[in-house]
């Protein structure tokens, strides 16, 4: 089994670090950036999130534990939301797999926001910064601070591009007159995404972090019911900000501290464009701060200690071995 990536990665977090979760034995493979999906003939599909490290439309990196965290900090949040909206959630058969439902996915991310940042160039900040002052329909006034909260919590929904291409903003006006979304499922889907968010921010307050801005996805189930699914305030798909030092930081001019994506972000911004230019070799060190932030992120959020499974067991066969188990029609 291969990978290609913008960079090969050490050989010492290689060994700890699930790169490819292609087998041949499961139909109707699809590679992501990060999840290796498998269509079933019965309309479930098989999600494996791998430690493959996305950002920027490309893969950077390999993250050890990442797509654990990633799964497992899911399934937490998809059964503390699940009197709010249906969740394409079938089983767990491991710690990096999911077995959901095929959805007819929606074609648009909802992204939802507390706060004024980011550094993508989807990212109310970047466009902020660049003088940008109407967003995703959104007025905003001069003299902002990067960082701040805002007074209001907005959507600020983008298009789903295919990979290799970028998520471009869009308003919910714009949504409805392009025939993406009917005015019913618009008026749906950005009810139930405040909910998500209010919900997932008021148990992020208990748990001393701010949530402040996430990425929800939905698709429609055979009825035509709108169904949240992917991911769900994960590491890569929210930001999270300890509460305790926010205001001092703030105050500071510097970044929140953080235990999410934006901090592998924010190393790779700090040394190039990287919509234009190469992006530089991630050091080790770096990569192992960035999967403890990921563990700490799962621990804070779900009040567990993280499983780091069995010494010396390579994860791709410990996946291979519990699919077996889950689905042995396939590997008989």
């Amino acid at each position: 089994m291969s990978l290609r990536m913008t960079r090969d990665i050490g050989s010492s977090l290689a060994a700890r670090c699930l790169t490819d979760a292609h087998f041949p034995e499961l139909p109707g493979f699809y590679r992501g950036k990060v999840r290796d999906t498998y269509r079933l003939p019965d309309d479930r599909q098989v999600m494996i999130a791998t430690d493959r490290q996305s950002a920027f439309d490309q893969v950077l990196a390999a993250v050890p534990y990442k797509g654990q965290v990633l799964n497992q900090t899911a399934r937490f949040w998809f059964e503390a939301t699940s009197d709010i909206c249906p969740n394409h959630v079938i089983s767990y058969p491991d710690p990096n797999v999911v077995i959901a439902r095929h959805l007819t996915m929606l074609p648009i991310e909802m992204i939802v926001r507390d706060y004024l940042t980011g550094s993508t160039e989807t990212s109310i900040w970047t466009m902020y910064a660049r003088g940008g002052r109407l967003l995703y329909g959104h007025e905003f006034p001069d003299g902002l601070q990067k960082n701040q909260k805002l007074p209001d919590t907005i959507l600020t929904p983008t298009t789903k591009a295919v990979q290799g291409e970028r998520d471009e903003p869009i308003t919910a006006e714009e949504i409805v007159t392009r025939n993406l979304l009917s005015q019913a499922q618009w008026d749906a889907v950005a009810e139930i995404s405040m909910k998500l968010f209010q919900r997932g921010r008021e148990i992020a307050t208990r748990q001393g972090l701010i949530l402040v801005d996430t990425k929800y996805e939905f698709g429609l189930d055979g009825d035509g019911g709108i169904v949240v699914a992917d991911e769900l305030h994960t590491p890569d798909s929210s930001r999270f900000w300890k509460q305790a030092n926010y205001e001092e930081r703030l105050a500071a001019g510097q970044e929140p501290e953080g235990l999410d994506k934006e901090f592998l972000r924010l190393w790779v911004t700090a040394r190039c464009d990287p919509y234009k230019d190469p992006v530089p070799e991630i050091p080790e060190e770096t990569l192992r701060e960035f999967s403890d932030k990921y563990i700490a992120l799962y621990e804070t959020v779900t009040g567990q200690a993280f499983a780091y499974g069995a010494d010396g067991e390579p994860i791709g066969e410990r996946v291979r071995k519990n699919l077996a188990r889950a689905l042995p029609e396939f590997f008989s």
